[in-house]
């Protein structure tokens, strides 16, 4: 079982989000990204909903989706959002196929995706393109995979962390073949819009 689906884990992660090195500046970015005239925004591992927040205070006439597997983060995104009603939050599972949701201008995602193995990596990515509306953007903020052990070992230290402080859960791929694989699937605009260490922003849109 994954340790996200532990309370424990899940509310240690809340604790020290805010303090996480680079992370506003990578939500920034990501805000960017996102026009303010989207009308349909579904955020993958919602967490305690932050990112979906984030984007309904310059958007708050946005519809947003927000799912999550963690109870312990879904009654939180559902705490959150008690006032809203244009917001939903969902209980899914990233590692099994979407549900049907309809169609969205904009799929987001934070820190969640990494939490998957490759090949369920590669096929959400082609669920995402195909639930886009023709221009919609993508747009994920990722821990993806350093070069070298090194490097790994460089950003832990620069978080805080040390080796045995890696979350065990993690399936960390490489940024470059991330990218690629937009590319293949037919997104376009391809690129990493923002960096830091292990922590990037990558983006793709779908042609209109």
């Amino acid at each position: 079982m994954s340790t996200w689906a532990t309370a424990s884990h899940a509310l240690a992660y809340l604790a020290r989000a805010d303090a996480i090195p680079h992370r506003t500046e990578g939500e920034a970015a990501l805000l960017a990204q996102v026009p303010l005239t989207v009308r349909r925004i579904l955020d993958l591992g919602t967490g305690d909903g932050r990112l979906m927040a984030l984007l309904k205070c310059d958007r708050p006439q946005t519809q947003g989706i927000a799912i999550d597997f963690s109870e312990t983060m879904l009654t939180a995104a559902r705490d959150r959002f008690a006032g809203d009603t244009r917001v939903t939050v969902v209980a899914h599972d990233l590692s099994q196929p979407l549900p049907e949701l309809g169609t969205f201008d904009a799929i987001v995602s934070s820190f969640a995706i990494h939490h998957l193995d490759d090949n369920r990596k590669h096929s959400l990515y082609s669920e995402v393109f195909a639930r886009l509306v023709p221009g919609g953007m993508f747009c994920n903020l990722e821990h993806v995979a350093s070069p070298t052990p090194e490097l790994h070992e460089r950003f832990l230290a620069a978080i805080g962390y040390t080796l045995d402080d890696d979350d065990p859960a993690n399936q960390l791929l490489s940024m470059e073949t991330q990218l690629q694989w937009f590319r293949e699937l037919g997104f376009i605009d391809v690129d990493c819009y923002w960096k830091w260490l292990e922590m990037a922003l990558l983006v793709g849109r779908k042609p209109n």
